[in-house]
């Protein structure tokens, strides 16, 4: 079983957590950001995180893994691998998730949605409501970190398996205090648009 001490223990040899002035995929900003592909890059700590994400869902039998690109792709996959079912990833077309490259899931299938960290959820949601527009059966959504503090349920009337929670202050780009002082605000994990 993979404790929160060890979690932790890996999570700072990887220098996976970082202090600056970050724009976070929910579109909110953040003076902290979990960089976990910093965690993941190493596949014996890949599989370790899997197997523990697999364990608290295999009770489910799931038979697909999703998700949501990019972050989520490598712990889907380890996540799968553990429990013997396919590793999918979503990919946001026109600001909406969907399955694409031959993917697709059936009426037959029982799917977990996993994701490295989760601030609001709303990635997790559009692929949930994606499958479930498939037919196929919703059993869960894990996650590495979950940032969201836990405010408000994230997924109500669903299960949801969090492995380590993290309380960082979030801020609306309107009433960010790191852009009142001028900080240069990094995208982490987007790729930078230039001209080749």
């Amino acid at each position: 079983m993979l404790t929160k001490d060890k979690l932790l223990e890996m999570f700072r040899k990887s220098n996976a957590l970082q202090r600056g002035h970050f724009e976070l995929s929910s579109g909110l900003h953040s003076g902290h950001y979990f960089q976990c592909a910093q965690v993941l890059q190493y596949p014996k700590q890949a599989a370790i995180i899997g197997a523990e994400l697999a364990r608290r869902f295999r009770a489910s039998k799931p038979t697909v893994v999703i998700g949501p690109a990019a972050g989520g792709i490598v712990i889907a996959y380890e996540t799968a691998r553990q429990l013997g079912a396919r590793a999918l990833y979503s990919e946001r077309v026109d600001a909406e998730m969907q399955l694409r490259r031959g993917f697709t899931v059936t009426k037959k299938d029982r799917v977990i949605i996993t994701e490295d960290a989760i601030t609001t959820g709303e990635s997790a949601r559009k692929v949930a409501s994606l499958v479930e527009r498939f037919g196929a059966k919703m059993v869960g959504i894990g996650c590495i970190v979950d940032r969201s503090a836990g405010h408000t349920p994230l997924f109500p009337g669903r299960r949801f398996v969090r492995l380590f929670a993290l309380a960082f202050e979030t801020f609306p780009p309107h009433d960010c205090p790191l852009c009142s002082e001028q900080i240069p605000v990094t995208r982490p994990g987007r790729i930078p648009k230039t001209v080749l």
